[in-house]
Parts: structure tokens; C-alpha cells; sequence
């Protein structure tokens, strides 16, 4: 059961499951998913804070494991509307593992986030880096694996977290980010509408100024829990968190040229970037080791920037298309 699972990334998830060989179910609240996404799959519609529903659901599908992405996920919200995200992303995950473990499923991917470090001093985040997450949303995640593990000693629940990085890209146009909220749509729906992109602070102490991310195909991240899940599968897989993402650090100006000359609008004086004040919760430079998930679950990246922005505009622009008029 992947909750979430008709959202941006856990549709893709979804997806990668399927063409894995293996049987999935969603359940998700749609209050930022699209059934549409799932092309087939069972969808379960609701809340993981209904824990009625879910007791009924694993025993009713006979779910052995779970991917849990169902969660809030804006750093900005999270600092206006702290208790949203403690309720939907601590409570949430809460209720979901109490009927988890009295369901009996021995296995569970948490979606996690590098948001948990918060501001790290280094180069390269690695999983022992210490985590002090700098806005709400990054504490509700550390709370989440803090939760799970001592689920997992207590119950025996088999469980691995996986923080990922900056998700870029889509594997179809039908599964793309649609939202505004991360930073390539966001300059996505600038561009479709003639307006210049805007970056949030310029005066971060990196080489250009502006904010370092270390950005993952959505693709990666997906293939990323299909090994995950498969290896609790196998069992006796020790518990682990790991980070997923590229190793390399670009900055959100860098990722900026790119989208333009992906876009076509890099010789556009009217998409020339605006710089205005930093946000809340954000930052300078947060970039992955992903040794660790390579060594223990044979993953890496595959996808580099350019190709993470070329399949997401092939997808926005997809869906920007009047549908067509029947004959």
C-alpha cells in the first residue's frame, strides 16, 4: 500500500511498483493528488488519521508492506501553519503505524526528507550528519523516523527511511508535478505566463548567492523505494536510513539557466530572474552522500539535471494543452 499514492511523487512510486511485477494499492485523500495518476490501480480515498479505514483496508487487500509518502511538504507553510503539519505528518503517521503493526504487516518505507538536517556546516550531508531541522516540516519528519524505529524495536516492524533531496522531472506528462510549490514548477508557471522567474535571496554565503540543492529525478526517487521495499521483502534487512540523491550541488540560479534554456526563454530580457527576500526555513547548501543506499540497496541516481527538466517541461507543457474536441 503506498499512501500518498496518487500525489506527484507517490503516483510515480506507484508506477515503478507496477512495472516492478508488483501488486500495489493507493490510498490517498486527493486533497493534492489526482486519481487520474493511478491508470487502474486501486485507490482507497481517505485519510492515514482515519484509523478505522486502515485497519480495514490492510486486512481487506491483505497488505504485507507499506510505503508511507502521504504528508504536508511545503517548508513555508510549515513555519505559518506549524500544527497542520504536526497533525498531518506526526498524527497521521501515528495512527498509520498503530494499525500497521496490529494488522501485522512486517514492512515499512517512510518518506523522509533532508529537511531533517536543516542547515548542516558540511559539504556533503551524510546519514550521521547531526539533524536540526530548521523549520516545522523538517521536525515533523524527524519526529516520523524517530517514531518508526522505536515502533520497530518495540514490534519488530522492519522498516527503512529514505530522505531524498530536491524532486525534479516526470516520467510521463500524466504523472508530473502539477503544483507551484517546488522551485522547478514554480519558475515553470512564471514562464508559461510571461512573468519572471523569482529566486528568494541572493546573499547566502555560496559561491553565487543563492540557495544549493541537490536535485533527484522523481524517476531515481521511485526506483529508489521499489529497493527498498524489496529488500524488506527479502527480510532480515537491518533497519536504515539513508538519503537519496544525486551528490551534486546546484544552485537554484544555475537551476534557473537551465530551465530557460530548456523552456527556450534563456534570450528573453522578460525571464531574466527577480531576486526577492529569503524565505523563512530555507538553507544555504544541503547536498547528499548517497553512498550508503548504494552500498546497502544497489541504487544511484541516473538522471542528471537537464533530463530532470526536460521530462517535467515535456509534462507541464503537456499539460498545458487544450484537450482535444472530439470529431
Amino acid at each position: 500500500m503506498v499512501t500518498g499514492g496518487a500525489g506527484y511523487i507517490g503516483s510515480h512510486v506507484v508506477a515503478a511498483m507496477r512495472a516492478a511485477g508488483e501488486p500495489v494499492i493507493a490510498l490517498d485523500d486527493l486533497s493534492s493528488g489526482d486519481a487520474a495518476r493511478l491508470d487502474g490501480v486501486p485507490l482507497v480515498e481517505g485519510s492515514t488519521l482515519d484509523g478505522a479505514l486502515l485497519a480495514r483496508t490492510l486486512r481487506e487487500h491483505a497488505v504485507r508492506g507499506v510505503v508511507h509518502l502521504a504528508a504536508k511538504k511545503q517548508v513555508e507553510e510549515s513555519v505559518r501553519r506549524p500544527l497542520l503539519y504536526y497533525r498531518e505528518n506526526v498524527e497521521g503517521l501515528r495512527v498509520l503505524l498503530a494499525a500497521v503493526t496490529d494488522a501485522g504487516v512486517p514492512s515499512f518505507v517512510f518518506s523522509s526528507s533532508a529537511a531533517v538536517y536543516g542547515a548542516p556546516d558540511v559539504d556533503v550531508v551524510r546519514e550521521d550528519t547531526p539533524c536540526a531541522p530548521v523549520n516545522p516540516y523538517g521536525r515533523t519528519k524527524l519526529i516520523g523516523e524517530q517514531m518508526l524505529a522505536e515502533v520497530g524495536t518495540a514490534t519488530g516492524l522492519q522498516h527503512i527511511s529514505l530522505r531524498y533531496f530536491n524532486v525534479a522531472g516526470a516520467a510521463n506528462p500524466v504523472l508530473a508535478d502539477r503544483g507551484a510549490s517546488n522551485l522547478v514548477p514554480m519558475v515553470f508557471q512564471q514562464l508559461s505566463n510571461r512573468r519572471a522567474p523569482r529566486i528568494f535571496g541572493d546573499d547566502y554565503d555560496t559561491p553565487d548567492g543563492t540557495c544549493i540543492r541537490d536535485f533527484v529525478h522523481v524517476e531515481d526517487i521511485a526506483s529508489a523505494h521499489v529497493a527498498a521495499a524489496r529488500a524488506l521483502a527479502d527480510g532480515g534487512m537491518p533497519a536504515l536510513i539513508a538519503n537519496v540523491g544525486g551528490g551534486l550541488g546546484t544552485s537554484v540560479r544555475e537551476m534557473v539557466a537551465v530551465i530557460r534554456e530548456v523552456s527556450g526563454t534563456a534570450g528573453e530580457a522578460w525571464a531574466e530572474p527577480v531576486v526577492e527576500p529569503r524565505r523563512p526555513g530555507d538553507p544555504a547548501r544541503v547536498v547528499a552522500s548517497a553512498d550508503r543506499i548504494r552500498d546497502v540497496l544497489g541504487w544511484q541516481a541516473r538522471y542528471d539535471v537537464r533530463e530532470m527538466v526536460a521530462s517535467a517541461w515535456s509534462g507541464w507543457t503537456a499539460a498545458a494543452q487544450p484537450a482535444a474536441t472530439p470529431a
